[in-house]
Formats: C-alpha cells, structure tokens, sequence
C-alpha cells in the first residue's frame, strides 16, 4: 500500500500558526529523529518574545519600569517555583482549589507553558535524571540544548497525560493548558493599558503603556525563563555535591538565589519529596519562606518537613 502524501504546505502551516494558541491541536507524525529537532516556526513565538526586548531602545527606561519588572520576575518566580514545580510536580504540601488555580494562572503568566505541560515534563526528567531519557541533560545534549533547545522541539510541546492523572482531572488546568498563550497575552494588554493609564493620570512616574510592556512582559519574561533554566544547563554541571545521586546535580549558591531556592538541586535529588530545598540554616530558600507564610495565613498546609535521617546526612 502507497504511503500517505504530505499535506500541503498551507496546510501544515495553518496547523503550526493553530498550534500557537491551542496545544491541543495534532502535532505532525515525524520520526525520533525529527521529534527532537527544534521546530523553528512552531517556536517563532518564543524567538519574537526575546526580540521584543529590544523595545528598550525606543521606550527607554524608568524607576517605575523597573520597578514593574522586578516585581513582576519574584511573583511569577514564586509561583513557578513554589507551584509548579515543589506543588504540580512533587507535590509537597496541600492547598484549596482555589488557591492551585490561582498560582497556576500566575505561573502560566510567566510563558512557560501550562502547569500540567510542566509537572509532566519534570516528573519524567526525575525518573530519567542525566541519563539519555532526560530531555535536558547537559551530559547528553550540550549546553545550550539543556539550558533551551530541548524546549523548542516537536516531542517537548507535547503533554503527556500519562505522568500526571491527579493533575489532568482538574478542567480548569486543562484549559490552562490547552490555551497556554491566554494568560501571557491578557498580562501585555493588562501592562500597556497600567503604563498608558500612569502616563495620563501621573505623569510624574515617567512611563508609558510601551514602556511597561518592554519592561514589565518582555524583559521580565525573558529574564525569567533563562533563570528558570539555569537549574537544568547550569545545576548539572556546577556545584558541590552533598549526596552521591546517582545524576550530576549540585548545589549553587549564587542559582539558589537568582531561583528563590530551586539552587539548592542537589539537595533535591536526594530527597524531593520535602517542600523545603535548603536543608541548612544558612542556605537560602526563599520560597520555603514563602510557603511558611502562606501556611500561616492558612493558604496551604501540610507541608512536608526533611526526614530527621536526611538532615543527619546533611550535617556529615
């Protein structure tokens, strides 16, 4: 029997460009090899994100700009790493329906993906940990495919329901992430009318709606993500190692603080199953803090505490 033709090339591009706005459109059928290719028109998006921070040239800059943008990077941070990642992923505490939703919306805000994309993918990155099935290893790809090729391939836009059944029965974060570009687009709209309002009504805080675009969406953003990923490019490959896992994973001081904890990776892969990253006093991890005091105000709860056998083992 003769092979299926191609579809037509308007065809495969109205499919991509559908792509951008609902994930749940079918990817093309390509073998192994082209699966783990970057899909440059797929990632177009994520490639004119990162030219829209040359907007600085014409908006220029301001306190309030940059002020917008700080903020912006430590709320979605928090959110990214407290949630996505120590909740979705590992689940190490509890919270209301609510209180999930709310953080997976601020998470989706930050333009890496949907909650559910994100929990699935770093599940199987724990189960394959620098090993040839890890999708960001740096022993198994280089740098720069750890730190953001691998993000950009056909078989990473995908989301495996398989990894995550707890998370997939929940509608809403299926949409979430069913329609990933909804939250970022609605937080640059939401940033320019903020900037053009402030322009008009205090003039004195020298911004505008562009201004707080570049700064507040673009920049932010950007910066962001590449903080974000340090921990798979960098945390791999500099550090001290505490524990003998069986990965390269290493604890960093200097990514402690850039992530709000998340620097802490070897800590982690010897035991995630603890809210907490830095098993000292002294190491750093803001968003343990965060998470304490959201516990106190009665936001989340049951957060799992270090086994006393693996603090023992931190100390010698």
């Amino acid at each position: 029997m003769a092979a299926a033709a191609p579809p037509p090339r308007r065809s495969r591009l109205h499919q991509t460009v559908r792509r951008w706005f609902d994930t749940s459109a079918s990817e093309p059928c390509v073998d192994a090899a082209s699966a783990r290719r970057v899909d440059w028109l797929r990632a177009l998006p994520f490639v004119l994100l990162h030219l829209g921070c040359l907007g600085v040239i014409w908006v220029g800059i301001s306190w309030t700009a940059v002020g917008v943008a700080v903020a912006l990077y430590a709320v979605r941070m928090f959110a990214i790493t407290g949630f996505y990642h120590r909740y979705f992923s590992h689940k190490t505490f509890t919270t209301s329906r609510p209180v999930q939703f709310a953080f997976a919306v601020i998470g989706a805000a930050s333009v890496q993906r949907g909650p559910l994309w994100w929990a699935a993918h770093h599940r199987h990155h724990h189960r394959h940990a620098d090993q040839p099935l890890d999708p960001h290893s740096p022993n198994h790809g280089g740098f720069w495919r750890s730190h953001m090729g691998w993000f950009l391939t056909r078989e990473a836009f995908v989301t495996d329901f398989s990894r995550i059944p707890d998370l997939a029965r929940f509608p809403e974060l299926r949409w979430l992430d069913r329609f990933d570009t909804v939250v970022p687009v609605l937080l640059a709209v939401v940033l320019y009318a903020l900037g053009e309002a402030l322009a008009h009504f205090a003039p004195s805080l020298h911004t505008s709606g562009a201004q707080l675009l570049v700064w507040g969406f673009f920049i932010s953003t950007v910066v962001l993500f590449h903080a974000t990923v340090t921990i798979n490019s960098l945390a791999h490959r500099f550090g001290r190692r505490r524990f003998p896992t069986q990965d390269d994973s290493r604890n960093n001081l200097w990514l402690a603080l850039l992530t709000f904890g998340e620097g802490w990776h070897n800590n982690h892969h010897f035991f995630p199953g603890t809210v907490r990253q830095g098993f000292r006093w002294w190491e750093v991890d803001i968003t343990w803090y965060g998470l304490r005091g959201m516990a106190a105000l009665g936001l989340v709860s049951g957060l799992k505490p270090i086994p006393e056998w693996v603090l023992t083992k931190a100390r010698y």
